[in-house]
């Protein structure tokens, strides 16, 4: 089974269920990403004081690379957390969860956190305060965190640090490494638009998108938008939520659809969908079958709010992995 290593903002979710109306005073675009202070990070949490939270270790590639663990993969998480309690409990939350934390520590900025503002149709927007996650810099980024790893994966949300991105992806690319991207959110692709079209033609072997974050990169339908991006790379998902998803991979294209699911709230549902996938792949599952494991992870996490799944789900969906592959096995295509 090949090794994955994620690199991305180690933030800790704090939960919270809120109104429409909530959302439009606070002024954030729904589904959206926002980058807030500390101070509006205090404000916000002052007004939903009363609403009842919950806080889990987060962050987009964390909960992939979290995934990948669960499901008896090999995974490591690169990240910086704060001095602090929540840095303590980031980390032993990892180790908690099989990931080997390669985690460096911040002498001067708090762990950063991210307010994840679910509203009633499940749908969540992001009010993140990247706090010591901000600090992750070139300068962290060695080469030997690479060595022994197969596939690196990396959240959108670290693109707006160019430097950062280039010399990890380069010194992944020396390692041998297959590149993973999760295009994290539509408004991260259209104020980065240009820079990722070029990482991506250069560097990428695997996209992952949601419907929105497909067309702020091609302005196409999802259908086109997965062929599209597939010109680019070696392997394109495109996730349409209910309606499932779709793979391309060279000419060939594969719609995957959704499992039935009541949305209670989608908060990591692409990043679990990235990490069911990605394990699938490390485990040498053909493209069509990592959608499957994706969707499965996917479409148990909408079914909960956060991020964190049952041992008893996490069973189910390792019995069906060994289905696959004892599957796959008797048949000599694995």
């Amino acid at each position: 089974m090949k090794k994955i290593l994620g690199i991305g903002n180690a933030l800790t979710d704090m939960l919270l269920q809120v109104s429409e109306d909530d959302l439009r005073e606070l002024g954030f675009p729904k589904g959206s990403m926002n980058l807030i202070t500390m101070e509006q990070a205090g404000q916000i949490q002052m007004r939903f004081a009363s609403v009842r939270k919950r806080m889990v270790a987060g962050g987009s590639a964390s909960n992939a690379i979290n995934c990948i663990a669960a499901l008896g993969g090999k995974a490591a998480f690169l990240g910086k957390i704060g001095n602090d309690e929540v840095g303590d409990f980031y980390r032993e939350d990892m180790i908690k969860n099989g990931v080997k934390p390669i985690l460096l520590t911040s002498s001067t900025e708090m762990s950063g956190c991210s307010i994840v503002l679910i509203t009633p149709d499940g749908e969540r927007t992001f009010a993140t305060y990247l706090g010591a996650a901000s600090e992750l810099s070139p300068d962290d980024i060695e080469r030997e965190a690479f060595v022994g790893y197969d596939i690196f994966h990396i959240e959108g949300y670290l693109v707006q640090n160019n430097a950062l991105i280039e010399k990890a992806i380069r010194l992944a690319k020396e390692a041998g490494c297959m590149v993973s991207l999760d295009l994290a959110s539509y408004n991260v692709v259209n104020e980065n638009h240009l820079f990722l079209k070029e990482l991506i033609r250069k560097y990428v072997d695997i996209v992952f998108a949601n419907e929105d974050e497909s067309f702020a990169y091609t302005h196409l339908n999802p259908e086109e938008a997965v062929q599209k991006i597939a010109e680019e790379c070696d392997i394109a998902v495109v996730k349409v939520g209910k309606r499932g998803s779709y793979v391309q991979q060279g000419s060939v294209r594969h719609h995957i659809g959704a499992i039935t699911t009541s949305c209670t709230d989608s908060t990591g549902a692409g990043d679990l969908y990235a990490g069911g996938f990605l394990h699938a792949l490390s485990d040498g599952f053909d493209i069509r079958r990592c959608c499957e494991i994706g969707t499965i992870a996917a479409g148990r996490v909408v079914e909960i709010v956060g991020t964190k799944l049952s041992e008893e789900t996490w069973d189910e969906i390792r019995r069906i992995c060994a289905l696959y592959r004892g599957f796959l096995q008797k048949y000599n295509t694995i």
